[in-house]
């Protein structure tokens, strides 16, 4: 990993250990991630998703590349709003889950599905160059040791006037240095819950392993990077980032404790805890 990159690690791991044990851990649960997400959870449903596909600007019969499609639940939807596209994850279980998901849902014509790593540049880059109208990454730049190749190759995979849109959990409330809080406080006879977060650490969270569902059968790495270190890789690549969301589950019904877990991030309502940005070749 270079230092350009802004990820804090062991310098005796090197990038290629990471980059194989992040593959060995989704090549070992992605069965159950398919299962579990199916065609999206909650967090894709009501934050990823839309958000996404408010700043992608999606016109009909572009050609759209899905970077880390996991079980291919975006590119289902790509190909739902007519776009062509070509979804790559570094996962062959993934693949091969997203291809028969996808065959099954009579979109198999409009997704092709291929086995890429997206943290080496050479591989992305044989996509074809000036090929893309928009490309997307949901929720995955974190599970990446590296994320400055990728970023190169998009900014010559995209046509002069394309767009990159990327989700990821948000640095600033959502890492491996942030503790979901549940305060209750009697006021005068009311029992009133503060949901709210404490951030232990920002700018430099080390790399370790978490789990990204519930139940799931092993942890994978998660790189955290502040805000200056994933913009700066867009900017450094010649990309200029021009759209932002920062979505939450305010306005899902019940308000607090609306989902059957306290600390569920579905009561966490005034706190995004995911970012969606969009950048453009400058």
């Amino acid at each position: 990993m270079s230092a350009a990159d802004g990820v804090n690690k062991d310098s005796t791991v090197s990038e290629t250990a990471l980059a194989s044990q992040a593959h060995k851990a989704w090549e070992e649960k992605a069965v159950f991630w398919d299962e579990m997400m199916g065609e999206g959870n909650a967090f894709q449903r009501v934050l990823v998703g839309p958000a996404a596909e408010r700043l992608l600007e999606l016109q009909p019969g572009e050609t759209v590349l899905d970077v880390a499609c996991g079980n291919g639940v975006f590119s289902r939807r790509l190909a739902e709003l007519r776009a062509r596209v070509v979804a790559t994850d570094f996962s062959e279980k993934f693949v091969g889950l997203a291809r028969a998901r996808t065959e099954k849902a009579g979109y198999g014509d409009a997704v092709e599905y291929l086995v890429a790593d997206a943290t080496d540049e050479e591989q992305m880059l044989a996509l074809g160059e000036e090929r893309f109208d928009a490309a997307v990454c949901n929720m995955a730049l974190m599970d990446m040791p590296t994320i400055d190749p990728l970023m190169r190759a998009l900014r010559r995979l995209l046509r002069p006037k394309g767009r990159f849109v990327f989700s990821v959990q948000h640095p600033a409330f959502n890492s491996k240095a942030v503790t979901l809080v549940l305060e209750e406080e009697d006021r005068e006879g009311t029992l009133v819950e503060t949901y709210s977060v404490k951030v232990a650490g920002y700018l430099r969270v080390p790399p370790g392993k978490g789990a990204g569902m519930p139940g799931e059968p092993v942890p994978h790495p998660y790189f955290h990077r502040p805000l200056s270190e994933l913009f700066g890789a867009c900017f450094r690549a010649g990309f200029a980032v021009d759209g932002m969301e920062e979505p939450s589950f305010a306005g899902r019904e019940g308000g607090s404790r609306s989902a059957k877990i306290a600390l569920s991030w579905e009561n966490f309502v005034e706190i995004p805890p995911v970012l969606v940005a969009r950048a453009r070749p400058i």
